[in-house]
C-alpha cells in the first residue's frame, strides 16, 4: 500500500507563482483525476511532483509512503516509484525502447528479474503499438497518439507505485483513449498503481474510473468530490469554481514559459 501525500505545496516559475497551496492524497489502486481550465496550474502541479527543473518550490511538501521527495532529484523520485506521462513526450534521438527500460529497471535493483523484450511486447500488443515501433528510438518518428501509446507501454513495463498522467488523453482519437485509459486502469486493479490523472475532460474518465476528482483553479484546489464532480464540470463548465481569493495571477513572460506545459501553465 501506498501513498502519495501533497500538502500547501507553493511553486513558481520564473519568479511567478503558480501553485498557491495545493493539498491532495493519491492511494494505491485509486485514482483521483485534477480538472481545471486553463492556466490552472494542473501541469505545473505535475512537473512539481516529478521535480523537472525550473520550478521554484516556495514551501508544502511532497511524501511518498511518509519519505520527502521534494529534496530529491527526478531520478530518484522515479526511483522511490513515480511515473510521468507527459503532455508532450519528447523525443530521444539514439535511445533504443528498450535499452532505455532495461536501463530504469536495472536502476530501481528492487530484485525483481525481468525479461524485460516479453514485457515490453506484451505492453504494446495490450495498447495497440505496432511491434516495429519498439526498435525505434525513444519516441522517433512516433505520431502524437502512438507516443501516447508508447507513454502508456513504459508505464506498464516499469509498474511504478504512483503514475502521473498529464493530460494522457490530448491528441488521442477514440480508439486510442479507449484503449490506453482502460489499460492504466487494470493496472490499478493487477499491481494496484495509484494515478493522479491530469485532464480538461471528462472522457477519459469513462474508461478509467476515478475514485476521486478535484478542480484546481488558479495554483489552489477549489472543489474536491466523487465521480459525479466530472459529469457535473462536463455540463456546465468552471465558472462556479473559483478561489477562494479570487485573484488570477498574472500570465508568465514567454522567456519563461513552461513548452511541456498546457498554455499559461
Amino acid at each position: 500500500m501506498s501513498r502519495l501525500v501533497v500538502s500547501g505545496l507553493r511553486a513558481a516559475v520564473g519568479g511567478q507563482e503558480i501553485l498557491r497551496g495545493v493539498d491532495l492524497e493519491v492511494d494505491s489502486g485509486q485514482v483521483h483525476a485534477v480538472m481545471g481550465p486553463n492556466g490552472s496550474g494542473k501541469s505545473t502541479l505535475a512537473h512539481v511532483i516529478m521535480g523537472r527543473p525550473g520550478y521554484d518550490v516556495l514551501g508544502g511538501s511532497v511524501t511518498l509512503d511518509e519519505d520527502e521527495l521534494l529534496a530529491l532529484p527526478t531520478w530518484k523520485r522515479a526511483q522511490a516509484g513515480l511515473f510521468l506521462a507527459l503532455q508532450y513526450p519528447t523525443e530521444v534521438p539514439g535511445v533504443p525502447l528498450e535499452d532505455a527500460l532495461a536501463e530504469a529497471l536495472r536502476a530501481r535493483d528492487d530484485g525483481e528479474a525481468v525479461d524485460v523484450h516479453r514485457r515490453l511486447a506484451d505492453e504494446a500488443a495490450r495498447v495497440g503499438l505496432d511491434a516495429r515501433f519498439l526498435a525505434r528510438p525513444l519516441n522517433v518518428d512516433f505520431s502524437g497518439g502512438e507516443k501516447k501509446r508508447n507513454e502508456t507501454v513504459q508505464l506498464g513495463v516499469l509498474r511504478p507505485k504512483i503514475a502521473l498522467l498529464d493530460e494522457l488523453d490530448s491528441g488521442l482519437d477514440i480508439d486510442a483513449l479507449r484503449a490506453v485509459s482502460r489499460r492504466v486502469e487494470q493496472e490499478t486493479k493487477e499491481t494496484n498503481l495509484g494515478v493522479l490523472v491530469i485532464t480538461h475532460y471528462s472522457r477519459i474518465l469513462r474508461e478509467l474510473q476515478p475514485d476521486k476528482v478535484s478542480v484546481l483553479r488558479k495554483g489552489r484546489i477549489v472543489a474536491t468530490g466523487g465521480p459525479d464532480l466530472a459529469d457535473e464540470l462536463e455540463r456546465t463548465g468552471y465558472a462556479g469554481y473559483e478561489d477562494d481569493e479570487g485573484e488570477t495571477p498574472p500570465a508568465p513572460s514567454a522567456a519563461n514559459a513552461d513548452p511541456f506545459a498546457d498554455p499559461l501553465l
